[in-house]
């Protein structure tokens, strides 16, 4: 009967609509739940890979700049008024293209951050949630080497709360990247690491336009973006990002 319950809400909290307290439960409940946790899965997936499949038709930059310097050069008019009446067409045209531009930018931005969500949710119910098990930092960060096109340090993590539970490979928009899994607590934290040049979208946007079910924290440095995300509390997000800036110094 419970199981009944969540698939009714499954799809808002694939969404990230569910209120905080309930994503928490169903995260609890699918690390117990091997149909929901499938179900969850296979959802997940179909909706990777329509938003894919939405981008194959989205307008490149070199074809909106051919249109733009097209529309930049208008044919010589005898008549002021038809001169006039171009020049202020085309300008609201540019004002149009750069606003339709800057919502592209901003739903792409979006569209990271819930893939982000998606990876560590998929991440939540798999069976083999990492491909080098290890609680050693000089055991998983090697484990990279060659499978990545960077190299990334690994925090001492010391007298705190974490533990590493280990890594394994992934991809965010056909770019591939590291996913190191967390411990605090009851609650695993995902850190993802890809390459900043291979996410364009987020140079201008680097917070959630929308609200998710989890905490997460991003941020860039030395040509890398970080992402943690997990349904710990914003403190513990705080703290591990805080671990893995200074590792970087």
């Amino acid at each position: 009967m419970a199981c009944e319950a969540w698939k009714e809400k499954l799809g808002s909290y694939l969404d990230g609509e569910l209120p905080d307290s309930e994503g928490r439960a169903f995260d609890a409940h699918a690390r117990t739940c091997p149909a929901c946790a499938s179900d969850a899965l296979a959802r997940l997936q179909l909706k990777r890979n329509v938003q894919v499949a939405g981008r194959q038709f989205t307008p490149s930059a070199e074809f909106r700049n051919r249109i733009q310097r097209q529309m930049a050069a208008p044919r010589r008019s005898t008549f002021r008024w038809a001169w006039v009446t171009g020049a202020a067409a085309l300008a609201l045209l540019l004002i149009a293209f750069g606003l339709s531009y800057r919502n592209q930018q901003q739903l792409r931005s979006q569209a990271i951050f819930t893939e982000i969500a998606d990876l560590h949710v998929a991440t939540l119910a798999s069976a083999s949630p990492v491909d080098v098990v290890s609680t050693d930092r000089h055991t998983v960060k090697p484990w990279f080497a060659g499978k990545i096109p960077f190299t990334f340090d690994l925090p001492d993590l010391g007298n705190s709360d974490f533990s590493l539970l280990g890594g394994r490979m992934t991809y965010l928009d056909h770019a591939p990247g590291a996913h190191l899994i967390y411990q605090v607590r009851k609650h695993r934290i995902s850190v993802f690491i890809f390459p900043e040049d291979s996410l364009p979208a987020l140079r201008q946007t680097s917070t959630p336009l929308k609200k998710l079910s989890f905490n997460m924290e991003t941020w860039n440095h030395s040509g890398l973006r970080y992402f943690v995300i997990s349904d710990a509390g914003p403190g513990d997000i705080d703290s591990l990002a805080r671990l893995f800036k200074s590792a970087a110094q």
